[in-house]
């Protein structure tokens, strides 16, 4: 939980704009950094963005560059630097040496948040063993930012020793957790085989488009639900039933760009929602600027799980925020993105893949609920037809 009576912690983002990408690219990506920082509860007061090739192997950013930051960050009372891209050991103690200040970079801040945010011991389990093996090989840095600290006598500088002997408990903690979570992964595996063969949806993409939520509205449940990142970690199944027809529901974590390897590896058995579904239903928010890049990361994410290949509807959430306009024949005003109608949304790209379905929907303002019911209904009925091809009293077909 945050203190919300303590000060918020002041930060600075710095990023990289690399070959290929633009400006206006690299600020969205630090407005998700800055998102980030927001909901690990610290206030994002500046940012540095540098064009270069690839990152300096010894600074990340150039040495002008880092030294720049460091007047910054004496300047104005700065508590944390955050890097949008995972630091090496030795970047981390090479910054920290120039800045003087605490170092964050991408991953070790969204460990962070999901360590703040996780709320059974399956989810903890999972985090803890994420940070474990993101804290191994950085331990010497860790040491060497104990000793500047603090400093004095007797702590001028652990020996090599006590780090071996920090290394070996971690990575007995590491084998530990592993076994915590073979266990539960035993368990949960269980758990779903004991569902029966009830058709299986899960809902997924990327962090905050408003998975929870829908899955209140179709569930008519109340699962955890705010405009925060990663506001679920843990997968909720619930059992839906639209017109006679009966189905499990899940509500999986929401993927981010650059998402954790360790994580991914920790939550395999939250993901394992997504690789046994049988349908899966991909929310978008259709608002956001960038929705096209989400969307290429969720389809990432699903080809690495091996649920590329599921039927799948894509369900584009958020159009309230979507400042579309409702035009009629004689409104000649030139469409823009800014004044898109719901039927030019339905006319758009985004509606014409004949690989899947598409809906677009509010789950704020309700809007076009009932489309997304009758879709899912629809998707629902030919996969329990097809696993149940004798069940037609169902749906009516028992003449």
């Amino acid at each position: 939980m945050i203190d919300t009576d303590r000060p918020l912690e002041r930060a600075i983002l710095i990023g990289i704009l690399y070959p290929g990408q633009d400006e206006r690219e690299a600020d969205e990506f630090l407005d998700e950094l800055a998102f980030l920082t927001e909901t690990a509860g610290a206030e994002s007061v500046h940012r540095f963005i540098q064009r270069l090739d690839f990152p300096n192997p010894r600074t990340f950013v150039g040495s002008g560059k880092v030294e720049e930051i460091a007047v910054f960050v004496k300047e104005n009372n700065i508590d944390i630097a955050i890097f949008d891209d995972e630091l090496s050991p030795g970047q981390l103690r090479n910054i920290e040496k120039v800045l003087g200040c605490r170092i964050l970079d991408r991953t070790n801040l969204i460990l962070d948040i999901f360590a703040g945010r996780a709320r059974t011991s399956h989810a903890r389990t999972q985090v803890e063993l994420a940070q474990y093996q993101y804290l191994l090989p950085r331990l010497t840095g860790m040491w060497t930012h104990l000793e500047r600290q603090r400093g004095g006598i007797g702590l001028r500088g652990p020996g090599e020793t006590e780090i071996e002997t920090d290394r070996r408990i971690i990575r007995d903690k590491i084998s530990l957790l592993k076994e915590q979570l073979k266990k539960i992964d035993t368990q949960m595996a269980t758990q779903r085989k004991n569902r029966g063969k009830m058709v299986r949806v899960a809902l997924v993409g990327y962090t905050n488009v408003g998975k929870s939520t829908i899955m209140n509205l179709l569930s008519k449940s109340d699962v955890f639900a705010e405009n925060k990142l990663f506001a679920t970690l843990d997968t909720t199944v619930r059992k839906v039933v639209i017109g006679n027809l009966p189905f499990l529901l899940s509500d999986t974590v929401g993927f981010i760009r650059k998402l954790p390897h360790d994580l991914v590896e920790s939550f395999k058995s939250t993901l394992d929602e997504v690789r046994e579904s049988d349908l899966l239903v991909h929310i978008v928010d259709v608002s956001h600027s960038s929705f096209e890049d989400q969307i290429k990361v969720v389809d990432e994410t699903l080809l690495e799980l091996g649920s590329s290949e599921k039927p799948l509807i894509i369900v584009f959430n958020k159009i309230d925020s979507f400042s579309y306009v409702l035009k009629d024949e004689f409104d000649l005003t030139p469409v823009e993105r800014e004044n898109f109608s719901l039927t030019d949304l339905k006319k758009s790209w985004m509606a014409s893949d004949k690989n899947h379905n598409s809906v677009f929907i509010s789950a704020k303002t309700r809007e076009n609920i009932e489309e997304l019911r009758t879709l899912l209904y629809e998707e629902v009925k030919k996969i329990h037809v097809k696993r149940y091809p004798y069940n037609d009293f169902l749906f009516g077909n028992n003449e």
